[in-house]
């Protein structure tokens, strides 16, 4: 299953929205998410929709996941490139790597903005103050 996710903050912290599109193998959307995480720094939003991608991806009985993200720092944290100094991220972190632990096969591809656009743009959208849930 691919996991495209994204996170946005308005203000930095600020107000915080999520977006997760799972697809199947063919690279059809099954599942879309967009959600407000309240006041949260980006970082914190880009965790919490791995954290809601991959929650899903288990769900929908996914066993192997390829993750895309536009974030840098997330992909090189969880390749061990970069530690996780930032106290507020060590907890998401960790829920992170206990959630890859359960698929058999993960990779996790960092790639440009441009081509992340579809939950770039939801996840900017689910800065607002209501949340929504879509398939």
């Amino acid at each position: 299953m691919k996991v495209y996710i994204d996170g946005a903050s308005r203000g930095n912290p600020g107000q915080a929205g999520i977006r997760v599109v799972l697809c199947n193998d063919a690279g059809e959307p099954v599942k879309e998410i967009s959600e407000s995480v309240g006041i949260a720094t980006n970082n914190v939003a880009e965790y919490r929709a791995l954290i809601r991608g991959l929650e899903e991806a288990r769900a929908l009985g996914a066993d192997t996941v390829e993750v895309y993200t536009d974030s840098e720092l997330l992909t090189r944290q969880l390749s061990g490139q970069y530690g996780v100094h930032s106290p507020h991220l060590q907890p998401l972190y960790r829920r992170a790597r206990a959630l890859l632990r359960l698929f058999k096969s993960v990779t996790i591809h960092h790639i440009p903005r441009a081509q992340n656009q579809r939950a770039d743009a939801l996840a900017k959208a689910a800065t607002g103050n209501e949340s929504e849930s879509v398939r």
